[in-house]
């Protein structure tokens, strides 16, 4: 499936796992080349979007994913909307840009030029929609063909002189999904003109009518057929059944592309339909794009395979004979339902020409696409699954190999695993991912980072260093905005104008310090055993090794605390714990060494994960006691009223509201809180007795935070908290006996104000999607594309997708606490 920019580094988060002061502090020296990466991610370490522009509306958002810390994008041009199939907003702003057409293609060098000019990496699918390779420009010749028939029964003994009619195809495309029809707004398999018109024949073949037919006993009667379809033949006695086998256009259309981008898929199996394409969209992409070629523009994307199994191609007996040492056409009869010979000789003939078709795909698509890409010096990037064709012999073809996971309860699609073997089988390191695609049931503005970090962790363990976010949809419209331009069914929601926008780079920080190890050296076939598992919690892992030094991934994919013994078959090596949300690292002291294996017992909050690096040989066998997870000590609940302030934009108090207590603010009685998305602030002031607290390790616990927050005290950030365990550390003297200030934004998702929203009158019109429930925008309102004032005064979003109505259930938002000052205690 499938699904412009600049974002500057953010402040470190820290959690549970900080440096020891002293001798088990991990020292970064500049020559250790592991600390350096971890410490300072490179740019290819760095993660990248899926970048979506939707119909006729396209604006810049590199700035923004750059000053997050994203690296690349590979953008999709598709149709206004996704339900899933393509529909169109009408009204649209922009009808004149049209996937690859001028005016799209001028915004198409002015995404690279930027992209060039940010230092990142920009490519594009390689037609519009992201299924599969075609386009207006593939004729009916050079589309992907269908093996059709007809057949006229003859009683034998005498001389035949008739016309035999070419078979009338059903005018409806052979495709595996339906599309919308945008004649009359039906979700159906649409009628193709082609599939009337075009036509070309194979083969004319008489079989005996009843039973198994010995191969002697089919006759090619080709050559008896002229032109017109005018057949003689002297028929043998018995009755007959004379076949005029042809082929005809699938009308499988790529999708989901704007409707006048909509074309014909091209033909896999045909060295110059694949050919053709691929000179049409390398000469488009040099004609625009020449000079930034390898300096803003690297790459061509094929997304998974959604096209179906062709079943003819022109030269296919000529490549079966070839490739299979036999003629084929006395077993066309089999594709009609005939056993030739035996069944054990036709389930033979299936089975080769499946292969054949394998082959023809290895040979001709992919080869033919690796080929002209890399005369182009450009990147083949490709999800290389679900197709007629072995993954591992297509795989060292492909330069950036993709595979995908989604958000819904298991990362594992059918092809993740094998495909990740056959990139390994290759000899190649890096397993770049569609990442977080979601259903609308998993993503309705409801995500938030610490919800997502489990499920990316599961994919860093089975093998994915590389994280391509599904989906990042680009935003035209004016700033105020929000949630603005959407895809529609598919993607989880990593736009610009998320509500945590901001505070996500502290996410992608993480994702940096995972991509970077995790890259590192070599995937090494796991050598650790999991035992003594508390609390339910599912822990996952991988090894990368490199010369003298492992380093393990560790992580609780559950939403449950707990901990675990990891047993790991190293020796005589000191076991280091750096953690990639905090960015800290330190040398653990408890552990065991017996029987050439290192056993650490280690605790987990809810989605934690860990890097557990051995570099180090012991050199000292005596350890100094103290424990590697502090005790927590409770010093301080704060109880003090919290002045807390909305934003009047989004529908909140036009004044500081006081909170006595911490409290939901879908619980509270003022509809601007309940309601509420975005942003607030909250601040109070509190007395504590610092006196005995010099050289502590002290921290601010959060409690329960919905969904993320930032920290300040003292007028000092203190960093984002986004995931398990809730807290930062409070830097040593900057509390004071009274009056500390401490102000918190807390940040929620989009999907409670589009909730507030559905209890006032619409003002714009929807239509159905379709599989999920939900609606998209029929069209552009006049009072949006007139700049005027709302008709419904209180609404507040502006939207293209609706996934709700007034009584959806709203997301538990806001700071719930307690909030307390805690200390850290190291036991000998």
């Amino acid at each position: 499936m499938k699904r412009v920019f600049q974002i500057s580094i953010f402040v470190v988060l820290l959690i549970n796992i900080l440096p020891f002061e002293g001798k088990c502090q991990v020292k970064k020296k500049s020559t250790d080349k592991l600390v350096s990466i971890f410490t300072n991610p490179p740019e290819n370490a760095k993660p990248g979007v899926l970048w979506e522009w939707m119909g006729s509306n396209i604006t810049k958002d590199l700035e923004a994913l750059k000053k997050a810390g994203y690296i690349r994008t590979t953008m999709y041009s598709l149709s206004d909307i996704c339900i899933p199939w393509p529909a169109e907003i009408g009204k649209t702003p922009h009808p004149e840009i049209i996937a690859w057409t001028e005016p799209w293609w001028e915004m198409v060098r002015f995404a690279a030029q930027e992209s060039n000019r940010l230092g990142m990496d920009f490519g594009m699918h390689n037609c519009p929609g992201y299924q599969s390779s075609g386009g207006v420009w593939i004729t009916p010749e050079l589309s992907m063909q269908e093996l059709c028939w007809s057949k006229t029964e003859i009683s034998g003994d005498l001389n035949i002189t008739i016309k035999l009619d070419r078979i009338q195809v059903d005018p409806r495309a052979n495709i595996i999904y339906p599309v919308l029809n945008p004649e009359n707004g039906l979700v159906e398999k649409p009628v193709v003109e082609a599939r009337k018109t075009f036509y070309k024949d194979i083969a004319v073949v008489a079989v005996p009518s009843e039973g198994s037919v010995s191969i002697e006993n089919v006759i090619d009667l080709t050559g008896n057929m002229d032109v017109l379809g005018q057949f003689t033949w002297k028929a043998p006695k018995g009755n007959w059944t004379v076949y005029r086998f042809g082929h005809t256009t699938m009308g499988n259309m790529i999708q989901p592309a704007q409707w006048k981008a909509a074309g014909l898929e091209c033909d896999k199996m045909s060295r110059e339909a694949v050919g053709f394409h691929m000179d049409h969209i390398v000469g488009e992409v040099k004609k625009h794009l020449g000079d930034l070629i390898g300096s803003g523009f690297s790459h061509l994307l094929f997304d998974s395979y959604e096209a179906g199994i062709p079943t003819w191609t022109p030269k296919m007996q000529r490549e079966f004979l070839s490739r299979r040492g036999y003629e084929m056409t006395k077993y066309l009869p089999v594709f009609a339902g005939h056993i030739i010979e035996s069944p054990q000789d036709t389930a033979r003939f299936r089975n080769d020409f499946n292969t054949t078709i394998k082959d023809l795909y290895r040979d001709i698509y992919f080869k033919t696409v690796s080929e002209k890409l890399k005369e182009a010096n450009l990147d083949f990037q490709c999800e290389p699954y679900g197709g007629p064709w072995n993954q591992d012999e297509v795989v060292p073809m492909v330069n950036r190999v993709m595979v995908e996971f989604w958000t819904s309860g298991s990362i594992n699609n059918p092809f993740l695993d094998l495909t990740i073997a056959s990139l390994r089988k290759s000899g190649q390191n890096i397993v770049r991912a569609e990442a977080f695609t979601g259903l609308p049931d998993n993503s309705r503005w409801s995500e938030t980072p610490h919800w997502l970090k489990p499920i990316g962790d599961a994919a860093f363990c089975a093998g994915v260093n590389s994280l391509l976010v599904h989906s990042f949809v680009h935003q035209p419209f004016d700033e105020r905005i929000k949630p603005g331009a959407m895809m529609g069914q598919w993607g989880t929601h990593f736009y610009r104008t998320q509500t945590w926008w901001k505070q996500s780079s502290a996410m992608v920080k993480y994702w940096q310090r995972c991509q970077t190890l995790l890259q590192w050296g070599k995937f090494a076939p796991e050598n650790i055993n999991i035992s003594e598992v508390t609390g339910n919690i599912q822990v996952k892992h991988i090894l990368r090794q490199s010369s003298d030094t492992s380093v393990y991934f560790i992580a609780n994919v559950s939403c449950k605390s707990g901990s675990a013994q990891c047993s790991f078959d190293v020796e005589g090596k000191k076991p280091e714990l750096w953690d990639p949300v905090a960015g800290t690292m330190r040398t653990l002291q408890n552990f065991k060494q017996q029987n050439g294996k290192t056993v650490v017992n280690l605790p987990f909050e809810d989605a934690q994960s860990y890097f557990i690096v051995f570099r180090n040989k012991i050199t000292n066998l005596e350890q100094d006691g103290n424990t590697d997870f502090l005790v927590i000590s409770d010093i301080q609940t704060i109880n003090s009223e919290w002045n807390v302030s909305f934003d009047p934009e989004w529908g909140g108090p036009a004044k500081p509201v006081i909170f006595k207590k911490l409290q939901d603010w879908t619980e509270n009685s003022d509809k601007g809180i309940k309601y509420y998305s975005g942003t607030a602030t909250y601040k109070t002031q509190f007395n504590t007795e610092t006196s005995g607290l010099k050289n502590k390790d002290l921290y601010l616990d959060l409690g329960k935070v919905n969904c993320i927050a930032s920290v300040k005290l003292n007028q000092q950030d203190l960093g984002i908290v986004w995931t398990a365990p809730w807290k930062v550390k409070i830097p040593s003297g900057l509390l004071k006996n009274t009056n500390n200030k401490l102000e918190i934004e807390v940040t929620n998702v989009w999907s409670n104000r589009l909730i507030g929203d559905e209890q006032e009158p619409a003002d714009t019109d929807w239509l159905p999607g379709d599989y999920w429930k939900g609606l998209y925008l029929k069209e552009f309102p006049d009072w949006f594309l007139n700049k005027e004032p709302r008709p419904s005064k209180g609404r507040y979003c502006f939207s293209t997708w609706n996934y709700f109505t007034k009584d959806s259930l709203l997301i538990p938002s806001g700071l719930l606490g307690p909030v307390k000052i805690i200390k850290e205690i190291s036991i000998k």
